[in-house]
């Protein structure tokens, strides 16, 4: 039984950290922000990527990054999509941020053109991945490994939480991340720096430098901070997976 734990914690800390790595560096600094460019070859290979380790809580890189854009023009106001300014706990903001998202993802949305320019857009891969069908495939997935490892009832509490991975992350920063933590900039939003090393959510929850600097693919500003995705960011650069668009000094070394 402990070897069973330990594998089923490992795949989870795995599950927890690859979906996110997508999400932070193809939904949010790419899709939503446009830090950097990428060939159509790698664009459709983040997609595949981004299915692969979100599974069940697969998200629309263009409904995230219209949607995302959308929450930094009305930051903490009646339009934001989330926010603990508006809305009156964190369950009532994730509903409406689905809300959202859905109209966003189905087109039904009325979007000004300037959030939508330039956000990657593979439609009918979104179809395939958002489906009922496909979604459902993904947590009988989940149950089952568990089922076969024969795990110990109370580890299936993991269970809920790899269902609804993208969501957990997206309420981790848009609600604590507007509530708690330090402010290095006094910004028009309630954005916070959550942790001074945010080693558990891949640098965004250094959410305040991030509002003050919205382009800045590093997120870490102050000498002490650090974001632990840059130096992947950065590695794919050199390596031209991407290319970022601009690179004053102080984004990079």
């Amino acid at each position: 039984m402990q070897t069973t734990v330990i594998i089923l914690i490992c795949l989870f800390i795995l599950h927890w950290y690859a979906s996110l790595f997508f999400q932070s560096m193809f939904h949010h600094r790419y899709a939503a922000h446009g830090m950097f460019t990428m060939s159509n070859f790698w664009e459709k290979a983040f997609h595949i990527g981004s299915f692969i380790t979100q599974g069940s809580s697969y998200l629309s890189p263009y409904a995230y990054g219209v949607m995302h854009r959308l929450h930094h023009a009305f930051a903490d106001t009646e339009e934001d999509p989330h926010s603990p300014v508006i809305d009156k706990d964190l369950f009532a903001m994730m509903w409406r941020t689905r809300r959202v998202y859905m109209d966003i993802d189905q087109e039904i949305a009325v979007v000004g053109e300037k959030f939508k320019k330039g956000v990657p857009k593979w439609r009918k891969f979104d179809r395939f991945a958002e489906s009922r069908i496909t979604r459902l495939v993904w947590v009988a997935v989940y149950i089952l490994t568990f089922v076969l490892l024969d795990a110990p009832w109370w580890l299936y509490f993991l269970v809920p939480i790899m269902v609804l991975m993208s969501p957990v992350h997206g309420v981790i920063v848009n609600w604590y991340s507007h509530k708690y933590g330090y402010r290095n900039y006094n910004v028009k939003d309630t954005s916070h720096n959550l942790f001074p090393v945010d080693l558990l959510m891949w640098g965004e929850s250094l959410h305040n430098n991030h509002h003050k600097f919205g382009g800045r693919p590093n997120f870490a500003v102050k000498w002490w901070e650090f974001d632990p995705l840059y130096p992947f960011i950065w590695a794919m650069d050199k390596v031209k997976i991407i290319r970022f668009k601009n690179k004053p000094a102080t984004q990079y070394m």
